[in-house]
């Protein structure tokens, strides 16, 4: 019978390895400083084109967070975590799990843009990199009432904080927010209307659900706090979709449909209008989908602030505003 290394054989040969987990075994300093470091090879272990790498790094690692609302309350929530540096052209690669433990240390902090920079720089040191970016993404629950039965019930927010350091120093806070709304059709409105004006028909105007998806930057040494950005949104568009309704809350939410009508293009502007008059906001674009009840396609809008080398309306992943 063959001899096998790892596995006992059939006729009762011993492998040639033998497999064991030594639990009482401690690493000591000595043995630690001994192990082979991936980092110190030389140069020409490098595959490949030998160049920078503009980002590497760590994505979807999970943690409990600290986050502090408007009113002073903390919460912890479960947040997903990615983070990367850039990687010069004559190193092999990172120790990804510095990127890790930069954060573990910093993890009993409240996350706010601020701390997010004093990880960005405590990791810049770690890995001996030039650049580094950090994004957050966590659920963020809202108390929103009813709008005529007094109900109560919990919103969530799809929220991500971003922060970017790059190589001259310059520290970039980003927000990212997602309002989730209803879009009633001006067209099918009047057409509605008309039916039922010169024909006695009966009929019900197209409407859906709706995402906008708000990326902003924050102007240095300012803090905009998500109820804040939620706000705008709500004052632009009005049509937020609800938690818990009564009977009374649904036909409250109709009137409200058919008082604020909106094309994706007027959602566009009616939150660059609100967003554009916010003195906390650096930079912003906004991203509109509506996922339309008549067509099979969706109707979709981009819009930017039009600042000097700031966002562009290049946004086309319109699927992650499915909703």
């Amino acid at each position: 019978m063959k001899q096998m290394y790892l596995h006992r054989s059939s006729s009762g040969q011993a492998p040639l390895i033998k497999r064991a987990y030594d639990k009482k075994f401690r690493a000591s300093p000595a043995y630690r400083a001994a192990l082979p470091d991936m980092m110190e090879v030389a140069h020409e272990a490098i595959q490949g084109a030998q160049v920078p790498i503009q980002q590497v790094g760590i994505h979807n690692f999970k943690l409990p967070l600290k986050y502090r609302t408007k009113a002073g309350k903390t919460m912890v929530l479960e947040t997903s975590v990615t983070g990367t540096v850039s990687l010069e052209a004559d190193l092999k690669g990172i120790n990804m799990s510095r990127i890790m433990r930069s954060f573990y240390e910093h993890k009993d902090g409240i996350t706010t843009g601020e701390w997010m920079g004093k990880i960005l720089k405590s990791y810049l040191r770690n890995v001996d990199s030039k650049d580094a970016r950090l994004k957050i993404v966590f659920s963020y629950p809202m108390i929103r009432e009813s709008l005529r039965s007094g109900l109560k019930g919990y919103q969530f927010y799809n929220v991500a904080f971003e922060g970017v350091m790059t190589r001259d120093g310059v520290y970039r806070r980003f927000i990212h927010f997602d309002f989730v709304y209803s879009s009633a059709c001006p067209c099918s409105a009047e057409l509605s209307e008309h039916a039922r004006d010169h024909r006695g028909a009966y009929t019900v105007p197209h409407s859906q659900r709706s995402k906008a998806r708000i990326t902003l930057e924050e102007v240095a040494g300012k803090k905009i706090w998500i109820e804040d950005v939620h706000a705008l949104c709500l004052r632009a568009l009005q049509t937020e979709t609800q938690v818990m309704v009564k009977r009374e809350d649904e036909q409250a939410f109709a009137e409200l449909n058919g008082a604020y009508l909106k094309f994706v293009e007027d959602a566009a502007r009616l939150l660059y209008k609100e967003f554009d008059g916010e003195k906390r906001i650096k930079d912003f674009r906004i991203a509109c989908s509506h996922l339309e009840s008549l067509h099979s396609h969706d109707a979709v809008s981009v819009i930017c602030k039009g600042v000097k080398g700031g966002f562009t309306a290049d946004f086309m992943d319109f699927g992650l505003l499915v909703c």
